[in-house]
């Protein structure tokens, strides 16, 4: 009968879901221990719930980890090959995974790392811009692109700063419009 009852209880509030934290216990279990949890994030200020983008530390923490991933998986690759490249004719097959191997995790720590970077000032110029101006388009990825560019290669620089910065704004440009092509023509 309780479990009827929270069957309706459930189909009346379509925010909620019961979680029972036995459920893979092989143990009768009174209704008293389901509880209802929510399906949707709850928020603590209603400001939050009406913004639909991610907030600053999860766009840092995904943008920073997104590119030192790609970075060290790019890199990785890179150093397969220039270990492959480093092969004398006198190695034995222990000593060409060992280059292999080293040449690899090194390259593909040094670009992840350096990629990281990038995407972690992406992230805070991108987050900073957006609480500055009050508003989420196209135009704040472009101009954290330029700053990301610029800010990367300011120490070589006021002319490599301003390269960077115009191709990191292009880049982020791009990055956006393609964005916007694929929700736009690609049915997924």
């Amino acid at each position: 009968m309780a479990a009827n009852n929270n069957r309706s209880d459930q189909e009346s509030d379509e925010n909620t879901r019961l979680y029972n934290p036995y459920q893979n216990f092989e143990v009768p279990i009174k209704s008293q221990y389901l509880y209802k949890l929510p399906t949707s994030p709850e928020y603590l200020f209603t400001e939050e719930s009406l913004k639909q983008r991610r907030s600053w530390g999860e766009n840092l923490t995904f943008y920073t980890g997104t590119a030192y991933l790609g970075g060290s998986v790019s890199g990785a690759t890179v150093g397969i090959f220039t270990g492959v490249k480093n092969f004398e004719s006198g190695d034995t097959t222990k000593l060409k995974i060992n280059r292999i191997l080293n040449s690899s995790g090194h390259t593909g720590r040094t670009w992840g790392n350096r990629i990281g970077i990038i995407g972690l000032m992406y992230a805070g110029i991108e987050s900073g811009v957006v609480a500055a101006m009050d508003r989420d388009d196209v135009w704040t990825s472009v101009v954290a692109g330029l700053g990301t560019g610029a800010v990367f290669r300011a120490a070589r620089g006021v002319r490599s700063a301003a390269v960077a910065g115009a191709l990191g704004g292009l880049a982020a440009g791009a990055v956006v419009a393609g964005k916007q092509v694929v929700k736009r023509y690609v049915p997924i």
